[in-house]
């Protein structure tokens, strides 16, 4: 660590693969190299060359057999895990969307979160976990303890006061998008600066190749991404759709596919980037906290049909929002100065996207790689890390008392 640089502690809820969450610590990692890292639980080898050489210290559910396997139905757990002891520093600095923020600073350090989202088996996504709306949920995975409604009811409130009792050990938050700040603000009525994920759009670059006559849809199987909706909608209209990823939710998704859906499994990030080069457009059918892969995906010139909810209503620039009380002939073609990115569809339903991917086809010579590709640069990585240290600069001056983040 360079002299007069910040002493700077990490920690983050757990390390098993390198999703979005992951990718917002590495620039950490980069931008703090040689800080201590803390997390429950770490799966060695499952993460980048900049994250594995900081050796993550773990919680004793690191001991479990086999943990990786099943760690998110240890959720009732996870607060006694959080007790990691932290060592002096400057500033602890926690990327959170279940437990990190939990970490307790030591005497007079503040603690600075970046908040991906308050836990979201607690709050908004409790039913994707808990309800039977979808199979792979927590309770299904837990239904021979006959867990009653009741007893789930208590452990959700149980979580949620935990949850917002510990957002107190927080001296400053950072949202990751304008949704989850408002969501700070519902469950810990707390205020919070917004400082988007970084991109790496030095490596998310166009090719000059010919598209191909499929759709692309990436990420993990969890039910709330609802990739269902994707394979559907593809489905009905007999449209090619690759899918890239895995995840507890995979038996189901592949007994939905029809003859058209070709799963590939979780691919590295070269092929990822040759697929998004190539495809007709992203479909991203979740609600997102914020959402990188369509910012990789408009950084290689490839459109984005999102749903309008979440994360991506400050990523994707849209032509028209599919499924609003007016008719798609009536919407204006809602083109920026910079131009349009991809299109929103309002509802979660088969119906909503399916129709998207009519509208999108008609006007598929709406969308400019470039413009695209501009819109993408906005959240390059040096963004984030000027923004990270500037922020973090200011809650450590030491000749102003801390003013929390508005």
């Amino acid at each position: 660590m360079s002299k007069g640089e910040p002493r700077v502690v990490l920690v983050h809820d757990w390390l098993t693969g390198m999703r979005g969450g992951e990718k917002v610590l590495e620039a950490m990692c980069r931008l703090w190299p040689g800080s201590p890292l803390y997390t429950l639980l770490h799966r060695r080898g499952s993460l980048s060359d900049t994250l594995e050489s900081h050796r993550p210290a773990t919680s004793f559910l690191q001991y479990f057999p086999r943990v990786h396997r099943y760690y998110r139905y240890l959720l009732p757990l996870m607060p006694w895990a959080a007790r990691w002891k932290l060592p002096d520093c400057d500033v602890v600095v926690s990327s959170s969307h279940c437990v990190a923020k939990a970490a307790i600073a030591p005497a007079g350090v503040p603690h600075i979160c970046y908040c991906h989202t308050p836990m979201r088996y607690a709050w908004h996504m409790r039913d994707a976990y808990f309800g039977k709306t979808h199979r792979g949920g927590l309770l299904s995975a837990i239904a021979p303890l006959s867990l009653k409604a009741l007893a789930r009811d208590r452990l959700l409130g149980m979580l949620r006061e935990w949850d917002r009792r510990t957002a107190g050990r927080v001296t400053s938050f950072i949202a990751n998008s304008r949704a989850v700040q408002q969501r700070i603000r519902e469950c810990y009525g707390r205020d919070s600066v917004v400082i988007h994920p970084p991109v790496d759009t030095d490596y998310f670059t166009p090719a000059d190749d010919a598209r191909e006559d499929y759709y692309l849809a990436m990420s993990a199987f969890a039910p709330y991404k609802r990739l269902d909706l994707a394979i559907l909608a593809c489905n009905r209209l007999k449209r090619r759709l690759v899918i890239i990823g895995a995840g507890q939710d995979e038996k189901r998704l592949r007994s939905l596919a029809g003859p058209t859906v070709q799963f590939l499994g979780w691919q590295p990030d070269n092929v990822i980037r040759d697929h998004l080069r190539l495809c007709r457009a992203l479909l991203f059918p979740g609600e997102e906290d914020f959402g990188i892969v369509p910012v990789e995906a408009q950084a290689c010139g490839t459109p984005v049909i999102a749903f309008a909810e979440g994360g991506a209503t400050e990523t994707v620039v849209p032509l028209v929002n599919v499924g609003e009380r007016l008719s798609i002939a009536q919407q204006p073609l809602r083109t920026t100065d910079l131009g349009p990115t991809g299109l929103w569809f309002a509802e979660q339903s088969c119906d909503c996207l399916a129709e998207a991917l009519v509208v999108f086809e008609k006007h598929q010579a709406a969308f400019d790689p470039r413009v695209l590709r501009r819109q993408a640069l906005r959240f390059h990585h040096s963004r984030f890390a000027h923004e990270m240290s500037a922020f973090v600069a200011e809650v450590l001056q030491p000749s102003q008392p801390y003013r929390r983040a508005a």
